[in-house]
């Protein structure tokens, strides 16, 4: 599927359809819809006056124009209230908008640029939203299905009559086309089974990203673990035959500052079992999806090595499986942490923390300034948030308000909860220094705190995506499977604190 900027009258265009909007409550049609409802004999103003176009947000409403244009359709879709209306409303109607037309067998269509009217967003953002949302409101995955879901869209145009945004434009299309691009990659990388995503697969998709560009991509086997001495990602790793890697992509976006740097760290448990403490059957099927956060670092990356910010970025996926093999660690057992705490494994389905404590220990070797790791580390956080709301922890005020205006910014709600230092007594252990689980009490603030222990005195922000990486059901630009929350926001958190 194309997405293009064209200047020139949309009611001109030899397209299938054209989309035009309108905000909930207005009597009248505006701007560009203005002169769509002249052309058409005012049947957008009939359509509002009996009640059948009220611009609720998500509304669609197909009219035919019989000839009286040169589209054969014309697509009114319905914003919502003017004074809610923000980038991700372009995003959302974005989504439905081709889902609703694609299932019309639809080839091409033109749209107005939604917001940047009336809507009073700008226009670069506005030409990359309606992208975002419209390349992420199309995804599908079918690559194991032997009869393939039909793609009918081949091409998408945003008319403007303002020749002197069409440049403004383009670049924001461009723009948001490499950020879904990243996102549908790490949905991909989620929604694959197992067998076919190993940690070996995921360094053959960093391999690709690295291609032909400047970053550099260093893979560590087991053999360099040890001698690294990454005693807790080892320790996952004993009961699986597949080797674990740890991934390293290393973006220079400013060389000549070193310390103009930041690391995005992922969980990369290409399937989880729980190890010894195995899982209950139903549902474990849904732990192929364990290492979302391993996509999301490495698919953002894409994005990074594309869009070209002026920040020197690594990021850091700790890969394997947790299997209850015959080697496999044991409830009790004792393992050493590459910066040399000693961690008792009360709980081996506690896996996350651990393969995170070497990924993050390694990342303060290599002297980050500032980490964000990424892990579906916790069940309780779904309790705590459900679906809608990734949780957030930081050692640093500074950095997790970065974190959390970025996710906005991506329409990826984030919340931050608590670190205080009284929940650390609960992973305090008898015969270690750490235990990897804290009990009941506070689930996903101790998994967290765990991890923020070997961050130091580094800037830190841990998101905990269990609950907001799939997603049950279709809307807006979010389809059933992977979301692959939260690549937007590392994305525009790069990119933001280039640009500080």
């Amino acid at each position: 599927m194309k997405l293009q900027v064209k200047a020139g009258d949309i009611t001109e265009q030899e397209v299938d359809a054209i989309v035009v909007n309108v905000f909930e409550g207005v009597s009248q049609p505006e701007g560009a819809t203005k002169s769509v409802n002249t052309a058409i004999k005012d049947i957008i103003t009939s359509l509002i006056e009996t009640g059948e176009v009220r611009g609720k947000s998500g509304e669609l409403t197909l009219i035919h124009t019989q000839n009286s244009i040169k589209p054969k359709r014309v697509l009114v879709a319905g914003l919502g209230p003017k004074e809610k209306f923000n980038q991700d409303s372009i995003r959302s109607i974005s989504g439905a908008i081709i889902r609703f037309l694609n299932a019309k067998k639809i080839k091409t269509y033109s749209t107005v640029l939604h917001g940047g009217g009336e809507g009073g967003i700008k226009t670069t953002v506005a030409a990359r939203s309606i992208a975002e949302g419209t390349i992420l409101g199309a995804y599908k995955f079918s690559e194991h299905k032997s009869k393939k879901q039909k793609q009918y869209i081949e091409q998408v145009t945003v008319v403007e009559m303002d020749n002197s945004k069409v440049k403004d434009i383009k670049r924001g299309i461009d723009e948001g086309v490499s950020i879904a691009s990243s996102v549908s990659l790490a949905r991909d990388m989620v929604n694959q089974p197992a067998n076919y995503m190993t940690p070996s697969d995921l360094v053959d998709i960093a391999t690709d990203i690295c291609d032909g560009t400047d970053v550099e991509l260093e893979v560590f086997d087991e053999s360099r673990m040890q001698q690294l001495k990454m005693g807790a990602l080892l320790g996952v790793a004993k009961g699986s035959v597949v080797p674990p890697k740890m991934i390293i992509m290393k973006y220079l976006g400013d060389a000549k500052n070193p310390d103009n740097n930041i690391g995005l760290i992922g969980k990369g448990i290409t399937f989880d079992s729980g190890g010894i403490s195995i899982k209950p059957s139903g549902g474990m099927a849904a732990m192929k999806g364990d290492m979302a956060g391993a996509a999301s670092v490495i698919s953002a990356m894409k994005a990074i090595t594309e869009l070209k910010p002026k920040i020197n970025v690594t990021a850091i996926a700790a890969a394997t499986e947790n299997m209850p093999g015959g080697n496999a660690q044991k409830p009790g057992d004792v393992v050493v942490a590459m910066d040399g705490t000693t961690i008792e494994v009360d709980n081996t389905d506690a896996e996350g923390r651990l393969v995170l404590s070497d990924a993050v220990s390694y990342g303060v070797q290599l002297g980050l300034k500032r980490i964000v790791d990424v892990a579906t580390l916790t069940g309780a956080i779904e309790i705590a948030l459900g679906k809608v709301t990734t949780g957030a922890f930081s050692n640093n005020d500074e950095l997790v308000s970065q974190v959390i205006d970025a996710g906005t910014q991506a329409g990826e709600k984030i919340w931050e909860l608590p670190t205080f230092d009284e929940y650390r007594e609960l992973y305090k252990s008898d015969v270690a220094d750490l235990k990897n689980v804290g009990g009941r009490q506070a689930g996903s603030i101790t998994g967290a705190m765990f991890i923020g222990e070997f961050a130091k005195d580094v800037a830190w922000v841990h998101l905990d995506i269990a609950s907001t990486s799939t997603s049950p059901k279709t809307s807006g630009m979010i389809t059933r499977g992977a979301t692959g929350i939260p690549v937007r926001t590392l994305i525009y958190l790069v990119l933001a604190l280039s640009k500080g």
